[in-house]
């Protein structure tokens, strides 16, 4: 899979690296292929949690709770 990601400089120096196609899924590096390499990482572990979030029972993602 490819993600299109976003990189710019942070407020320390750092470079701050996003992938907009997945919320929440940020990272950075002090060289560009550092930040590429760690968001990489980012991806994979925004990836596996999306995962097991969407291979739950469907039943039970269907049951209404009141609480």
């Amino acid at each position: 899979m490819r993600f299109k990601v976003i990189i710019s400089n942070g407020e320390d120096g750092w470079l701050v690296i996003e992938c907009p196609s997945l919320p929440g899924c940020v990272s950075q590096g002090r060289t560009v292929e550092e930040a590429l390499e760690n968001i990489k990482d980012a991806i994979q572990g925004c990836l596996n949690v999306f995962g097991d979030r969407t291979t739950a029972d469907p039943i039970e993602r269907l049951r209404w709770r009141p609480w």
